[in-house]
């Protein structure tokens, strides 16, 4: 997935409102962008912290900019999480994801469970539909990947509906999409919620694939990388 306008350095003054942000250019220009991300942001949202910003001017937004990539500890870090359903839809279509590969049709959003969207739908004539649920992971704790960062009744919710399609003969994969590069391997953040740990581990015990896969980030374009190991017990 590439970015569509070239991204420009800023230097964060402020998060807040969960959704906006306040950000210092290299011009010294400061300007308010959108923050395209619900959840807590842990370690990423220090204020003077190197950011970088697509500006995108449209009559149909409110706010001109948008914060895409955060600088830590030297590597950079996704934090729109509208982008990982690209991300992983366009390795899908590569045959890049193994586990997934072969598949003749993938759509998103398709409606399933109670009142929910599947993130993406594989179908092929000859094997059993896949549900395909990708959560945006950016927190990093040692060298593990944790999600989530704040408590998730949705992403629990979403859990209980993959075991359900599981339980009716189809496959049910969850996909943590890691946007960065510089984690060995995935633990759910038990101590922020444990209900959700909880949860993802009856999941695997009801049927459900669980995949985890980190990214290569550049300031053009992120892309699906390689999979990490799963630490479910959250010891992270």
């Amino acid at each position: 997935m590439n970015f569509e306008t070239a991204l420009q350095r800023g230097t964060l003054v402020r998060r807040y409102k969960r959704f906006l942000s306040d950000a210092i250019l290299a011009n010294g220009e400061q300007i308010t962008a959108h923050v395209a991300n619900p959840g807590a942001m842990l370690g990423l949202a220090e204020p003077g912290t190197e950011i970088w910003l697509a500006h995108c001017p449209k009559p149909s937004r409110k706010l001109a900019w948008s914060w895409e990539l955060a600088r830590v500890d030297g590597g950079l870090v996704g934090i729109n999480t509208m982008h990982p359903n690209a991300i992983v839809a366009e390795a899908l279509a590569e045959d890049r994801v193994a586990p997934l590969a072969g598949y003749v049709e993938i759509r998103r959003e398709v409606p399933y469970g109670t009142n929910s969207r599947i993130d993406l739908l594989l179908t092929s004539p000859d094997r059993p539909k896949c549900y395909v649920e990708v959560k945006n992971v950016h927190l990093k704790r040692g060298e593990a990947a944790c999600f989530p960062d704040a408590v998730t009744a949705r992403g629990t919710k979403h859990l209980g509906e993959l075991i359900e399609v599981a339980k009716a003969g189809e496959r049910a994969v969850m996909l943590f999409l890691v946007q960065r590069e510089d984690c060995r391997y995935f633990a759910p953040a038990e101590d922020i919620d444990p209900t959700y740990a909880e949860a993802l581990r009856r999941a695997v015990a009801g049927g459900v694939e669980v995949y985890c896969y980190d990214c290569r980030l550049t300031l053009e374009g992120i892309r699906l990388n390689q999979p990490l190991p799963l630490h479910l017990s959250g010891d992270a």
